[in-house]
């Protein structure tokens, strides 16, 4: 295929160290912080703390992204070019 590069993608120093820091905590670790600022965000609802609540659940899509990565991470493999 004409126009196609061949050269081989490598991780940025971002990347590399979110791996790294990452892969140190188990994947469950990540649900289970989910879990914990879901619910802490009900309660902090629950006592009238809106804006906290809000700041607080926030976090679970955050920490669900960074547990999916870490599986992927894990079950892909890492960069193998760098």
């Amino acid at each position: 295929m004409e126009g196609t590069f061949t050269t081989p993608h490598t991780e940025g120093p971002v990347a590399r160290t979110i791996e790294e820091q990452t892969s140190r905590i188990p994947s469950d670790a990540f649900l289970w912080a989910a879990v914990g600022s879901i619910a802490a965000s009900a309660m902090l609802r629950a006592f009238g703390k809106g804006e906290a609540a809000v700041f607080v659940g926030q976090w679970a899509p955050t920490l669900l992204i960074l547990g999916l990565y870490n599986k992927v991470v894990k079950v892909a493999g890492h960069d193998r070019f760098s």
